[in-house]
């Protein structure tokens, strides 16, 4: 691949290759947009096919950050870092220390935190090497399970969007089907149940179908029958990608509101679901939790503080709402657009105040 035309088409503004023969690490770590802060983004570990899917894994990953970091409202830009390797038999402690290394480096222009293949552990061994890593052991003064905060802000997230096609955002009565009852998931129906939702989960893993119903009274169904039962909303929170051209004309769901990421397998999905009304919460809004409450910990971790700005992703909700019907797109558009517009107005703050400055120091000369 053309790396730099890459970067240049898509803004990004810095890509970081880390080698350590010693340990085996071989990380990437990309940069797109420091323009709202720091770029803040977890460390995914992979055994990528060729060297290549992993640079443009770490660049696309970086990006989403960008715009998930913009529109939950934080002052921080996007990063992602990739290692290339089995994160079930290449880790070590000198590879991550190594690595934490390379991330001083770069003198908190990137923060990281842990992602698919990665855990706490891991970071904290990254923390013995900087302190630009979030997500470490609660003992380190971190936020630790993030899980629970995630569910918290889907949870908002569903009552704005619910508003929106039903005049109320309360979810009493309302019949929410849930894909996927794994640790965030799981959180979320205890919130719904105990507002009055009615649930329908499924699971692949019938254990965790079965336990809520058995604490939340949920009706459990096959996998398959999930996106064709009745219902109100529909709440992907597995798998990605599970908004498609099969399961869209199954759909009875007036509302698609979920944790999973990625979760229109193509743009043109997020066409199709707005032109039968169904209202959606963009994925990397609603279920910006997690991020919201790892950033919380660059200030000194507060649960308090962290709860009252991921109860906001109902506000957030209602913005991308607005912009949609301002501006006549769907919501996953809307969602880029409140990202983009508040990047903007940053860039164009930041070189007002500069042109005002060299106006002073003209004007003195």
């Amino acid at each position: 691949m053309e790396i730099f035309s890459y970067m240049e088409k898509f803004d990004y503004e810095q890509l970081v290759f880390c080698q350590d023969k010693q340990s085996g690490l071989k990380a990437i770590i990309a940069i797109h947009d420091t323009t709202l802060g720091p770029a803040l983004g977890g460390t995914r570990m992979w055994t990528y096919a060729s060297e290549e899917d992993a640079i443009v894994d770490a660049l696309r990953l970086a990006k989403g950050m960008t715009y998930k970091n913009a529109a939950a409202g934080l002052n921080l830009g996007g990063g992602k870092t990739v290692i290339i390797g089995d994160p079930r038999k290449d880790k070590n402690e000198e590879m991550f220390r190594a690595f934490g290394r390379y991330i001083q480096g770069l003198n908190g222009r990137y923060i990281t935190a842990e992602d698919v293949g990665t855990t706490v552990a891991d970071m904290d061994i990254i923390h013995e090497e900087t302190d630009f890593v979030t997500g470490i052991s609660p003992a380190f003064g971190s936020s630790g399970n993030p899980s629970p905060v995630t569910a918290f802000g889907v949870y908002r997230g569903m009552k704005a969007a619910a508003k929106e096609a039903f005049g109320t955002d309360s979810l009493e009565g309302k019949t929410v089907a849930v894909q996927g009852v794994g640790n965030v998931a799981y959180t979320l129906c205890k919130y719904l149940h105990e507002e009055g939702a009615n649930l329908i989960v499924t699971d692949i893993n019938k254990d965790s179908a079965l336990r809520a119903v058995r604490d939340f009274g949920a009706k459990a169904v096959d996998p398959d029958e999930i996106y064709s039962v009745e219902c109100d909303i529909y709440a992907p929170c597995a798998l990605g990608a599970t908004v498609n051209d099969e399961t869209i004309p199954q759909l009875k769901a007036r509302v698609i509101a979920g944790s999973a990421n990625n979760q229109l397998k193509e743009p043109r999905h997020g066409d199709m679901i707005h032109e039968l009304g169904i209202v959606y919460a963009p994925d990397y809004v609603i279920n910006a939790g997690g991020v919201i409450n790892v950033a919380d910990e660059l200030y000194g971790y507060n649960q308090e503080r962290a709860l009252k700005k991921v109860e906001s992703l109902y506000d957030t909700i209602e913005k991308v709402i607005e912009i949609a019907k301002r501006d006549g797109i769907p919501t996953y558009q809307a969602a880029d657009r409140l990202a983009e517009e508040r990047i903007e107005r940053m860039r164009n703050s930041r070189s007002q105040f500069l042109q005002n400055g060299h106006h002073i120091l003209s004007r003195r000369k």
